[in-house]
């Protein structure tokens, strides 16, 4: 790897891990140097820079774009002009160089046709506030001298690097620019200097706006956040149906913040008229809509009120949407691509935010803490003045940011839904939410034993940016009542709400008539009866409230319709269960929620039943050695095949991945073939 692109991604990395530097996926950074062409064997100046899409804090050199500056600079004989602006990335392909690399991104003209070796393109709170001013031009002279140079508002592209290309050849002093309405650029001959020029912007456009800034740019306080513990209890029962109504025209996954930068903003009396001016960086609005949907009812205001005022301010956001679209609309335009808020603030209570996963919620959501501290900083020099309508319309939907999306693979069939799995620490409880998570679930795994499920949770998360995106693990006894209300809560405020429920959570004591106790008989019915019924009630109050329907799973048994030796208790609670699914299906079908069930047997591989005891039984009832007992329930059966945890995955998924949804009410044996436990 060459120096300059090693500088280059140390450089990314150093800037990007600081959130007061750049948005996460925001700006990006380049080098320029030289390599050997293996083709002519000479020389060939190169330029390295972030590719469309990538992250500066977590850059790697495959997420760099690779270009001859030779080739990209000869584009300037053939630019057609900024209304044909659209047709110059096309272009950038024809000066790649070598094999693989990233997608160039809209900003590649700045990086290469600025003329020094080092070039950083950043979203910096503070520096966007100063671009967002109303007297933007005059606080940068003020500021900076001449060491930095106003770029009045252009749309990212090619024009846009000519002309910080010619600024910084007029301005041989300058160490970089504001980009009005948008962000910074700064350069250096040397990766260092770059750095320190970047940085030399953002710190001090951050000083002058806590040394000269007004002390509360957002006005005064009118209400006051609601105490803790009840505003997270007022966030999880907005939350499912905030969801809902946000999923509108796509499912979306939730993310709820409630940071001091929210809570302040939302405490005081300018935010209804900040909020309605919308985003300006358009890497905020891209994420965040122009402006988001916020509630105009006080903290304290009845549940019941803000629930139905949430829903006649979501129909008017969405007849303001269509609106901005058709008032920009072109006949050449994308289609609109959805009319729901990205962002809902709350008074008192905080801020959601939804995308279609949730790092996009979630990111939806940091980006709109960037939007509040330039806002912050915007009207504590002077007034905030983002960029026009029409602007942030061009943005939106340029044919090239569509053609970003038209590049994302086809979602997963689980994406944007919501599963959470009891047992999910071991055996069956394990292997279904490995499998809901790779078909695209985000995952809660609900157990007993803690650790265990962090242990699933941690390997489901991976190489995550953020593992927690994917799967957290929540503490629940499913004969606790108030632990599965609280574990419902946190599945909501994590992820926006529910969608699947696998009811796996199960026990077993293998005794005959005579030797089971009454203790034995209600444990056995405490967690499989009573807890799935507990689990089934809870969830189903999130699903109603969502209005999206959903699926509910049973884990049930063959023993829930075969009569073995030495199982009363455990049969006739799987029974119960079984029984559960029929019941529930014919109540919440109206509500487009699926009940099904499944029915595995002899499931030992992994199985934290039979590992605690449920197995050595059964072996001394059948007479087999235990570590032999999976395969003695093999040959019993009419396929002969051992059934693994995995195999009950397969069929949850089978129940709730789209194929069956029109099925609800029914069982699957995955018994590999045991006939006298056939459905009749």
């Amino acid at each position: 790897m060459s120096n300059a692109k090693n500088e280059l991604l140390e450089r990314a990395h150093t800037l990007g891990s600081d959130p007061r530097n750049t948005n996460f996926a925001g700006g990006n950074a380049s080098a320029k140097g030289t390599e050997n062409d293996p083709v002519t064997g000479q020389d060939v100046e190169l330029l390295w820079v972030k590719g469309s899409g990538g992250d500066l804090g977590t850059l790697t050199a495959g997420g760099l774009a690779v270009l001859r500056l030779d080739r990209f600079r000869a584009l300037t004989g053939v630019y057609p002009g900024e209304e044909r602006e659209d047709e110059m990335v096309a272009a950038f392909d024809f000066c790649l160089h070598g094999k693989g690399g990233a997608a160039p991104s809209i900003d590649t003209a700045m990086h290469a046709l600025v003329e020094s070796a080092h070039v950083d393109h950043l979203h910096p709170d503070s520096g966007i506030a100063i671009a967002t001013a109303a007297d933007g031009p005059e606080l940068t002279a003020r500021i900076f001298g001449d060491r930095v140079v106003w770029v009045p508002w252009r749309r990212p592209g090619f024009q846009l690097g000519l002309d910080i290309s010619a600024i910084k050849a007029a301005n041989p002093q300058a160490i970089g620019c504001i980009l009005g309405g948008h962000g910074i650029t700064a350069w250096g001959e040397t990766s260092a200097e770059c750095q320190a020029n970047s940085l030399e912007i953002i710190r001090t456009a951050e000083q002058y706006i806590a040394d000269h800034g007004r002390p509360d740019p957002f006005g005064p306080v009118v209400h006051e956040p609601l105490p803790e513990e009840t505003r997270h209890r007022r966030a999880a029962e907005l939350f499912p149906a905030i969801r809902g109504l946000a999923s509108t025209d796509a499912r979306q996954v939730g993310h709820y913040t409630d940071s001091p930068e929210v809570l302040d903003f939302l405490a005081r009396a300018e935010h209804p008229r900040l909020a309605a001016l919308g985003t300006s960086c358009p890497d905020h609005f891209l994420r965040t809509k122009v402006a988001p949907l916020v509630l105009d009812l006080p903290p304290d205001a009845p549940l019941a009120d803000v629930l139905t005022r949430l829903g006649e301010l979501h129909t008017q956001y969405r007849a303001d949407y269509a609106a901005y679209y058709q008032r920009h609309a072109a006949p050449d335009s994308p289609a609109m691509r959805g009319a729901d808020p990205a962002i809902v603030l709350v008074p008192g209570v905080g801020m959601f935010s939804f995308g279609k996963d949730k790092q996009t919620a979630r990111v939806a959501g940091e980006f709109y803490v960037n939007a509040i501290n330039v806002m912050r900083g915007a009207e504590a020099l002077s007034s905030y003045r983002p960029i026009e309508e029409s602007e942030k319309f061009r943005i939106e939907y340029w044919e090239l940011e569509e053609a970003k999306l038209r590049r994302l693979p086809a979602p997963k069939p689980l994406a944007g839904r919501v599963a959470l799995v009891t047992g999910g620490g071991s055996g069956i409880g394990a292997a279904t939410a490995r499998r809901l998570a790779a078909e695209g679930a985000c995952v809660v795994l609900a157990d007993r034993d803690l650790a265990a499920a962090d242990k699933v949770a941690a390997e489901l998360g991976g190489s995550a940016y953020r593992p927690q995106d994917v799967a957290i693990a929540v503490r629940v006894d499913v004969t606790s009542e108030e632990q599965i209300t609280d574990a419902v809560r946190q599945a909501v405020l994590a992820f926006g709400g529910v969608d699947l429920v696998v009811n796996n959570a199960g026990l077993s004591l293998s005794r005959s008539l005579l030797e089971t106790t009454l203790d034995d008989w209600n444990l056995q019915h405490d967690v499989m009866a009573r807890g799935s019924f507990l689990v089934s009630r809870e969830a189903a109050r999130v699903l109603l409230s969502q209005g999206m329907g959903g699926d509910l799973v049973y884990i049930s048994s063959k023993n829930a319709v075969f009569a073995g030796p030495n199982n009363v208790a455990y049969g006739a609670a799987k029974a119960d269960q079984a029984h559960q699914v029929r019941l529930l299906a014919a109540e919440l079908g109206p509500h487009g929620i699926r009940v099904n069930g499944v029915n595995p047997d002899g499931v030992v591989r992994g199985s934290g039943i039979f590992a605690s005891g449920w197995g050595a039984n059964r072996a001394a009832v059948y007479g087999v050695e235990e570590e032999r007992l999976g395969e003695f329930y093999a040959q019993r059966t009419l396929l002969k095949q051992e059934v693994l945890p995995e195999h009950v995955a397969a069929a949850v998924f089978a129940l709730t991945g789209g194929d069956l949804s029109l099925t609800t009410g029914l069982h699957i044996p995955v018994d590999a073939g045991v006939a006298a436990a056939f459905l009749r």
